[in-house]
């Protein structure tokens, strides 16, 4: 076979060409078109001047107001929707909302709630009707903050409040447990657990037809707990005393975790926390 031959009239020069299944589609070679700049380059002062041009916006930014936060220095509250950390309500009684029912377990897509239900006794009523949560676990090292949880409670037991504050030491230390996430009491409410207001259901709770303990259940609480802070009365009734209900105590769980003790826990407004 014939070596082929250069196109006649052409040399053959060093050039790089790029070829496709259509043909030859350029060639780039010593003839091809200088380089010509969009832009003309500055001379004289404004040539001078470019290097620094750029520092007109810095310069103005400089007299603005800034929008940076200075955290922790400055804790700037958070919007009212905000979504932080979890809250188990009560009644205005002091009865517990929750009702064992694992609804907000079964809706977290994140499987970060725990929750194990139990049935109420004549000597042991936490919420109204026949069951309550016994143990309610939440691992904030899973939680997305979606709210879906909220979504799915039937009683407004579980509710997000505007802390964002969640970090800690320990790994273990942000599992938190019931005695963590109950809402502080409030002045004229009895720590749980004791019984329903007489003559009623849980429907009139749901309905919030109960504004407050009668003298029966707190004659009760007295009768079977005469040391309960919650009493009135009683040293510290009416601060947010109760399991739940402040900073408390920090004690120590074998774990290299630190969690509330409730029973020396004295309110400050604020429910209690894990460290």
């Amino acid at each position: 076979m014939a070596e082929p031959q250069p196109d006649a009239g052409r040399e053959p020069t060093g050039d790089v060409a790029r070829r496709e299944a259509g043909g030859e589609v350029g060639v780039a070679g010593a003839d091809a078109r200088p380089y010509e700049p969009l832009i003309e380059p500055r001379t004289g002062v404004g040539g001078a001047l470019a290097p620094v041009a750029g520092f007109g916006v810095t310069f103005a930014s400089m007299f603005r107001p800034t929008v940076t936060e200075q955290y922790p220095f400055e804790k700037v509250p958070p919007k009212p929707r905000y979504h932080g950390r979890h809250q188990l309500n009560r009644y205005a009684d002091g009865l517990e909302k929750c009702i064992g029912c694992e609804l907000c377990a079964w809706a977290c897509p994140a499987d970060a709630i725990y929750v194990e239900g139990a049935d109420n006794g004549p000597d042991a009523q936490f919420s109204p009707g026949e069951r309550y949560g016994r143990v309610y676990q939440i691992n904030y090292l899973r939680c997305i903050f979606c709210g879906l949880c909220i979504e799915a409670c039937p009683t407004r037991a579980l509710t997000m409040t505007n802390e964002y504050e969640l970090a800690g030491p320990t790994r273990e230390g942000l599992i938190w447990e019931k005695e963590d996430l109950l809402a502080p009491l409030r002045s004229g409410q009895l720590s749980s657990p004791h019984p329903m207001v007489p003559g009623t259901t849980d429907t009139e709770y749901y309905r919030g037809e109960i504004t407050g303990p009668t003298p029966e259940q707190e004659e009760w609480v007295r009768r079977h707990r005469p040391d309960d802070p919650s009493l009135p009365g009683a040293s510290g009734s009416g601060s947010g005393t109760g399991p739940g209900t402040g900073p408390g105590t920090q004690v120590a769980t074998g774990t290299g975790a630190t969690r509330l003790e409730p029973a020396a826990a004295v309110g400050t407004g604020t429910p209690g926390q894990t460290r």
